[in-house]
């Protein structure tokens, strides 16, 4: 058979191609292979919700007499399967590992430099992938249309609704009308969820893999000393593959330990949305955004050419598009003509890596801002609009001032010490 099929397909040459193709080992190289795991699990989970769920706000009677959104009463037969509770959990707790493993692999590019020639292309379908994966958990929000998820996702509609000119349009096709109210709503935001999203983030992480199987790995600093212009690694089969095989049953099973122990949005506590708006936060990943709102006051609102730029607009829009912006304009600032084969410290680049510490302090800041409803009801100075704002902004200026002068300090000793 193996003769037969490898006559008609040249398998021999594809295992020579791609299955013995050199893998760098680095620990840092995992995080992309987490976020892939995360994914895959996602979608095994997602195929077990989905035939469970009914995407519809429909009114139906429970066994107990309350009558509650179809969407609703959905979850709660979910959990009442056999480890139903358990697989719900797995997919909420998967999805926010495939971020924060997004977030990190991210991270190790821009420290390490990997987004320079001739990568840039794959940067920003990397990019491309994190922002995806966010728009994709959001969606997920408002499908269990407990009192939690209406709230939260009402924060994202107004959101899109408050953009310029387009926010109609876009809040029309993202939610079919207006969120909550709108019947559409659920099975519009569930078909992107469950077809549309992930169809792009599987093109997307297939154009991610293969164009890093042509390009190949950037090689950790010591392969340059140890096989100068070769690449230092193990082949893909079948090493790589049983390294990954181990990795990805660890992950299942300290995630389902993970998801066993602690269960996700018991939407039972919130219970069916009602006219009165539970205070709730969204997820650690749109909390930053969440605290720039909570900064912006209502009077930063004026009018342009007919349309109206508000709080929503530039705590919502304007600032993650000022970071996206950059995130995208970041490769095509570097002027090197070689292509970039290893890794860079971030020592050797203090500039780079202040910045990159400073965006990080303005996330954390941001983040801690979405708590100033708590500490206002506790009192705290925390609750105070100028100490946020002073934290917001001074804590990344002060971030980099001080990580810049130690990396120029001690980065400066170590060189004149070789």
């Amino acid at each position: 058979m193996y003769k037969w099929l490898d006559e008609r397909l040249d398998l021999s040459g594809l295992y020579q191609k791609v299955l013995r193709k050199a893998f760098p080992v680095h620990h840092s190289f995992f995080l992309g292979e987490i976020t892939l795991f995360a994914f895959i699990v996602l979608v095994l989970t997602g195929i077990f919700l989905t035939l469970n769920f009914e995407p519809s706000i429909r009114e139906v009677k429970l066994p107990d007499g309350r009558t509650v959104p179809a969407a609703y009463a959905s979850v709660l037969y979910i959990d009442s399967l056999p480890f139903g509770a358990v697989i719900r959990s797995l997919h909420h707790w998967s999805a926010h590992v495939m971020i924060a493993a997004a977030f990190l692999h991210m991270l190790r590019i821009l420290l390490s430099g990997a987004y320079k020639k001739p990568r840039e292309l794959n940067y920003l379908v990397g990019l491309a992938l994190l922002g995806l994966a966010v728009v994709t958990a959001f969606t997920g929000y408002a499908l269990p249309y407990d009192n939690y998820a209406v709230t939260a996702t009402r924060i994202g509609y107004g959101i899109a609704a408050s953009i310029p000119w387009v926010g109609g349009a876009l809040a029309e096709v993202m939610f079919g009308g207006e969120f909550p109210g709108s019947d559409r709503a659920i099975p519009r935001l569930y078909s992107l969820h469950v077809l549309w999203l992930p169809l792009l983030l599987m093109a997307l992480i297939g154009a991610h893999l293969a164009i890093m199987m042509k390009q190949k790995h950037t090689q950790p600093r010591y392969a340059e000393r140890v096989a100068p212009g070769k690449i230092l690694g193990v082949p893909m089969y079948p090493q790589q593959l049983v390294m990954m095989g181990i990795l990805f049953a660890l992950y299942v099973g300290i995630m389902t330990l993970i998801a066993g122990a602690f269960l996700a949005h018991p939407i039972e506590a919130f219970g069916p949305p009602t006219p009165n708006t539970p205070a709730v936060k969204p997820d650690w990943y749109f909390l930053w955004i969440y605290g720039i709102l909570q900064l912006i006051p209502s009077t930063w609102e004026f009018h342009l050419f007919g349309a109206t730029i508000g709080p929503e607009f530039i705590g919502g829009v304007v600032i993650p598009g000022i970071l996206g912006l950059v995130g995208l304009l970041l490769p095509f600032l570097d002027t090197r003509k070689d292509k970039m084969r290893y890794m860079e410290l971030p020592s050797e680049h203090p500039g780079r890596t202040s910045a990159i510490l400073a965006l990080l302090v303005f996330f954390l800041m941001a983040t801690l801002a979405g708590y100033k409803i708590d500490f206002q009801q506790q009192g705290s100075i925390l609750g105070n609009n100028a100490v946020l704002w002073t934290l917001v902004l001074g804590g990344p200026l002060l971030t980099y001032l001080v990580s810049y002068t130690l990396l120029r300090i001690f980065y400066g000793r170590e060189k004149a010490l070789q």
